[in-house]
């Protein structure tokens, strides 16, 4: 039987490079990988032109694409997880100290969907009071999926295209979301911090306390290659968890990461997340993280309702649990 030719749009992923590269392969599945892009290329192609078989997209455009087609399904396969407790950007000036501070502001953002920036303002409004509707959201380009914001949500462009780490630089915008670290803080330029004196710790609290690490990115597949090809989505999560199997594999060996003291760093990750933090499947902790991020898109008026996950997921014999480690 010929394999399904299919192609995948991903960011450059140690976790899926022994699939897009070939070290793994998806049974009875030929995959096209299309690495020639960036994220917010990719997640816009995606979005308005469904241009990809299977690819990464921002978990909130993807509950906002389902809310209104179901052109599109997911696996349970998450390739990029982060904190963000470290992303949020203050000009000293502004005289902001505390999360409580920011009520009321004008925050920049690129846009008002990154799953970073649903994360961070759902987090900071039910874990420190700064409803999202008490501020005005200060954006500098356009959203990937087209939507009309719920009555009383403010949200403005920057004049003139102009650029959010700039408008705070110049004291214009008090605060940032950003989803990479600003050039200006990565270079010192002292009239940027980081809101958080130590985010680290404040991230390693909140997932102490939460058992979330925050998934940013969900794997979507066409409906149709689904509905042609019902093994496909179970095909696809065991080649995932093989490759993310090798990919551990690499990253414990010392001789791997151009790190230092690459085996420490390995060491403090399994003892505060766990032996596997990047777990595929529909298990109790992916429910949670998922659960998390629906609501807080429901609740931001980017979705009109909340379906239950499984609607959101293709079924597959790895969705409850995640994948078993791959025999190697």
């Amino acid at each position: 039987m010929a394999k399904v030719r299919l192609t995948i749009a991903l960011g450059d992923y140690e976790l899926a490079r022994p699939l897009t590269l070939g070290a793994v392969a998806a049974d009875g599945i030929e995959l096209v990988p299309l690495a020639g892009m960036g994220s917010r290329e990719r997640h816009w192609r995606m979005a308005r032109r469904n241009e990809f078989d299977i690819c990464e997209v921002n978990a909130g455009a993807y509950f906002m694409e389902r809310d209104r087609s179901d052109a599109l399904t997911a696996i349970p396969v998450f390739l990029h997880r982060r904190f963000r407790h470290g992303f949020i950007f203050v000009n000293p000036a502004a005289g902001i100290t505390k999360p409580q501070d920011l009520a009321g502001l004008r925050i920049g953002g690129t846009n008002f969907q990154p799953a970073a920036a649903v994360w961070l303002r759902g987090m900071l409004e039910e874990r420190y009071g700064v409803a999202h509707r008490d501020v005005t959201w200060v954006t500098e380009r356009s959203e990937d999926v087209e939507f009309e914001p719920a009555p009383g949500l403010r949200i403005e462009r920057t004049p003139n295209g102009e650029r959010i780490e700039q408008l705070l630089l110049d004291g214009e915008l008090p605060a940032i979301l950003a989803p990479n670290l600003p050039r200006a803080f990565v270079d010192g330029d002292p009239r940027i911090r980081q809101l958080f004196a130590d985010p680290k710790a404040e991230e390693i609290a909140y997932f102490r306390e939460t058992g979330i690490f925050p998934i940013m990115h969900v794997t979507v597949i066409k409906r149709e290659i689904v509905d042609r090809y019902p093994w496909i989505p179970t095909n696809l999560v065991k080649a995932f968890d093989a490759a993310k199997a090798i990919a551990y594999r690499r990253a414990g060996n010392p001789r791997v990461p151009p790190l230092a003291w690459a085996r420490d760093a390995w060491d403090e990750q399994r003892a505060i997340l766990g032996e596997d933090p990047f777990q595929y499947g529909l298990g109790e902790a992916n429910r949670k993280n998922l659960d998390t991020i629906l609501r807080y898109t429901h609740e931001q008026g980017m979705i009109a309702r909340r379906p239950p996950l499984d609607d959101l997921f293709a079924a597959s014999d790895l969705g409850d649990a995640g994948g078993e480690e791959a025999e190697l």
